[in-house]
């Protein structure tokens, strides 16, 4: 007997899975999914800021749809993602090493770029000792999560980046949140806290949709009389604040009082990854129990080469972070003489506040027809009806670019209501 083909598809009569499950009296674990229309509408409409493919790039200009314009939505703070430094140092990693380390760090995936990457780190940022991540994101998850136990409190301010607050929901301990950057806040929420549990106060050093600095002062003073570690989150600070780019600690002051100073390299370092800086014994234990080290290939050679190449070049270019902060300077007195509202701005990250979705979708719509690049931020990554455009600058936008920039946003602020 001649065995039978096998179906390709389903059964002609039969119920697909799709249909089993709708009939089905249980809950489908896609209705939620498959409510979802919002996306959808918006892409139909042309008012849909998100998941723009980019066809081509120079660092201060973007190519979609064979035109040009010009990139405010970057973190490349430093403009080093297109320094030919930067790339040579990231083909010769590749050539040498291989496109991937395709294993964890725990076993076949350290690099001896790995280790000297995070002696220099360390050095730089003024920590002990250093620990490199794949990603920032797993950098704040694997640190929180691994160092704060049942018996323990984290204390976060309420606009921290979502990696801070997700590794307070991956830890066991408990989690308390203080109002933006109050210090009556904290100091009060540190008192709810039964004193035999260990304290971590995790902050932002810049916050990333409000362009502002953390109080760290106001905030050693109140960790030291609660008994309280600090863990400061560089990852829009390093390269930018600080006498050499090496972080809001070092900007205050206060690079000895600062217990973790957490960075991203997807920033001013050109690349993607994270590292955590610290005292030499905390880092070697959150190097061998955090899951997001044990359990994540490592950073790609190229990547550890390219952050490699920038640090060196932060260090000896201080001209590109004066040039940072004199486009800075510009930027923020050319929109707050135009009448915008740039929030609590005292940083490259500079928001432009359009109160709800509607005329911002409008505003950036109009923005990007005319050659602007910017990013439209919602609910929730910001408080409802503080809706914005977040735009952000690079050592290498010319003032040509800037002025553009600035005449653009003024016409088309009047002519969708936000002026």
């Amino acid at each position: 007997m001649t065995p039978q083909k096998p179906a390709a598809g389903p059964i002609e009569g039969t119920l697909s899975a799709a249909d089993t499950v709708s009939s089905s009296p249980y809950a489908d674990i896609f209705r939620r999914a498959h409510g979802f229309t919002k996306a959808q509408e918006a892409r139909a409409s042309g008012f849909y800021p998100y998941f723009i493919p980019i066809q081509g790039s120079d660092g201060t200009e973007v190519n979609i749809g064979g035109k040009n314009r010009i990139m405010i939505g970057s973190n490349n703070y430093l403009g080093l993602t297109h320094d030919p430094r930067v790339l040579a140092a990231a083909e010769k990693a590749a050539r040498d090493y291989g496109s991937g380390c395709t294993g964890s760090r725990f076993l076949n995936g350290t690099l001896d770029l790995h280790l000297d990457l995070e002696h220099d780190l360390a050095e730089f940022i003024g920590q002990e000792a250093a620990l490199v991540f794949s990603t920032g994101f797993l950098t704040n998850l694997g640190t929180i999560a691994t160092l704060v136990t049942k018996d323990d409190a984290v204390i976060i301010d309420k606009l921290d980046h979502a990696s801070i607050v997700d590794g307070c929901l991956m830890s066991p301990g408990k989690v308390f949140r203080y109002r933006h950057n109050d210090m009556e806040d904290l100091e009060r929420q540190l008192n709810r806290i039964e004193p035999e549990r260990g304290r971590l106060i995790a902050v932002d050093g810049v916050f990333s949709m409000e362009g502002d600095i953390a109080p760290l002062p106001d905030i050693v003073r109140i960790a030291r009389k609660y008994g309280a570690r600090i863990l400061c989150d560089d990852a829009h600070s390093l390269g930018v604040l600080g006498p050499r780019g090496n972080g809001t600690p070092a900007h205050f002051g206060l690079t000895k009082d600062i217990d973790l100073v957490m960075g991203t390299f997807s920033k001013s370092f050109a690349s993607i990854g994270g590292v955590i800086a610290g005292d030499a014994m905390v880092i070697d234990y959150i190097k061998h129990f955090a899951r997001p080290m044990i359990f994540s290939a490592a950073l790609p050679p190229y990547a550890v080469a390219t952050v490699h190449t920038c640090l060196n070049i932060m260090k000896s270019e201080p001209e590109r972070r004066e040039r940072l902060w004199q486009i800075t300077r510009k930027m923020l007195a050319g929109f707050q003489n135009l009448g915008f509202d740039t929030c609590t701005s005292e940083t490259p990250i500079i928001p432009i506040i359009t109160g709800d979705k509607e005329k911002t979708f409008n505003f950036w719509k109009s923005l990007f027809e005319a050659g602007i690049f910017a990013n439209a931020v919602i609910p929730p990554a910001v408080p409802e009806n503080a809706c914005r455009i977040r735009t952000s600058y690079m050592a290498t936008h010319t003032d040509e670019q800037l002025d553009i920039v600035l005449e653009t946003f003024g016409r088309i602020g009047k002519k969708v209501g936000i002026l």
